[in-house]
């Protein structure tokens, strides 16, 4: 091997500068993120009602995932993106409850090998604008897990003019000091994002654009108000209901951002050295339009947990592709890292795999097996997605769908097709199983 190596070494050193390939360039990193918006809530993805140019470009000039994965709500997906890992290990299966209660204490902890640790390792500046939702306290910060700035908030929703969560305590940090600034949430999550943007133009950075928008409390923009009991979830059934044309105007006022971001790219002469991935953080809620998929947010069926996702790199990725590469939330983290040229410790234990060769075709679409739960109160859910075959566990009842005919989980094969049951059925039990004690080791040790 040492011989092969100074062989290697002999054969580079005489070779001319001229013809030695220069060092690849690292890109910079993008990452935009919208919250409780349906699959089917965005022009590429087939909306009618609503306008998305901004997001519709970036599937037009880069490469549309159409079988992507997040988790059922907000805290586990956002568990899943900055650990690489999923979030059961973590015991994040569901969304952080308010920092007054007991289960508000805890958070994800800071490993030393989260995304942002790991690209800021590797000389980027990183930067979180927008919605945390990973724990309040200061050992569980976005700055604790790696990123150099942070504009946001940590609840998992806030009012969008008056910045307050739901116990009516204002939610709005610079780092780590409480901060008062006016303005609409989303046009100033768009205005941090462009001054970071600005403020690291000659170096490589990571930015993670993570709107609230189009999540409730169902405040227009233009229009400046205090949303009723604290930003509280609105029912449908509810008099002062929210509309599907307000939920439409939050949604459009986000693209309208992204807009911004991708303009502010392109003034910098960034435009064509920046990977741009946009995802969603789980299924649409109620004034959503999840179609053609089932169920919405909060469930393991199609509609809570598969989402839009888009990647654009210019002279990397095809431009106006479709892809129907099945991945997940923590594949997202793999690819930024292997696009960053970042060192990956093996402690740092990935879950994810590189995308980028398969969305730019120089690898053919690879097999998955993907697993979900989520667990409330007493309800439990399960799914496990092998290929096009998904066991579905809810509740009592088991569901066996084939997604390559039947994406919005209409036509039960279970009694057609018991052999896929009793093969998948033990791979969530040792999945179970493998996460679950992980989980207990690492709760453990920390007491």
């Amino acid at each position: 091997m040492r011989m092969t190596l100074a062989i290697l070494t002999l054969c580079l050193s005489v070779v001319p500068a001229a013809a030695q390939s220069p060092p690849a360039v690292r890109p910079n990193v993008v990452l935009i993120v919208t919250d409780d918006v349906g699959y089917g809530d965005l022009g590429s993805y087939g909306a009618r009602d609503v306008k998305t140019p901004s997001i519709d470009s970036l599937a037009r000039d880069g490469v549309r995932l159409t079988d992507f994965y997040a988790a059922p709500q907000c805290t586990p997906t956002r568990a899943a993106l900055i650990s690489g890992r999923y979030q059961q290990r973590f015991r994040l299966e569901a969304a952080l409850p308010g920092p007054k209660t007991p289960a508000g204490a805890t958070g994800l902890p800071a490993t030393g090998y989260s995304l942002p640790q790991l690209l800021k390792n590797n000389g980027y500046a990183t930067g979180l604008i927008g919605k945390w939702r990973l724990g309040y306290k200061p050992q569980f910060s976005p700055n604790a897990h790696g990123f150099d700035y942070f504009f946001g908030f940590k609840s998992g929703f806030i009012d969008y003019y008056q910045h307050t969560d739901g116990d009516g305590e204002s939610d709005l940090f610079e780092n780590q000091s409480p901060v008062h600034v006016d303005g609409y949430m989303t046009d100033l999550i768009t205005e941090r994002s462009i001054k970071f943007i600005d403020d690291h133009a000659k170096a490589p950075f990571f930015l993670e654009v993570t709107y609230n928008a189009a999540h409730w409390p169902f405040q227009v923009p233009d229009h400046p108000s205090v949303a009723a009991g604290h930003a509280r979830f609105v029912q449908p059934e509810e008099n002062d209901t929210a509309t599907r044309q307000d939920y439409i105007a939050i949604l459009e006022r986000a693209d309208q951002g992204i807009g911004r971001i991708l303009q502010a790219l392109k003034r910098q002469g960034l435009d064509r050295n920046t990977l741009v991935i946009y995802m969603q953080d789980n299924g649409g809620e109620w004034v959503s339009r999840n179609a053609p998929l089932f169920n919405r947010k909060g469930t393991v069926w199609e509609g809570g947990i598969r989402v839009p996702a888009i990647f654009r790199w210019p002279g990397h990725l095809p431009a106006g592709k479709v892809s129907r590469q099945v991945g997940i939330v923590q594949d997202v983290t793999a690819s930024i890292l292997a696009a960053a040229q970042a060192p990956v410790p093996p402690a740092a234990r990935p879950e994810g795999i590189d995308l980028l060769p398969m969305l730019d075709g120089k690898t053919a679409p690879v097999e998955r097996t993907l697993f979900f739960r989520f667990t409330i109160g007493n309800t439990k859910q399960l799914a496990v997605r092998q290929g096009s075959w998904k066991l579905l566990v809810d509740g009592a009842k088991r569901y066996v769908f084939d997604l390559s005919k039947d994406v919005g989980e209409r036509n039960d094969l279970t009694n057609q097709r018991q052999d896929v049951a009793r093969r998948l059925r033990p791979l969530i039990a040792a999945w179970e199983a493998d996460v679950d004690a992980e989980a207990k080791a690492t709760s453990a040790s920390t007491q």
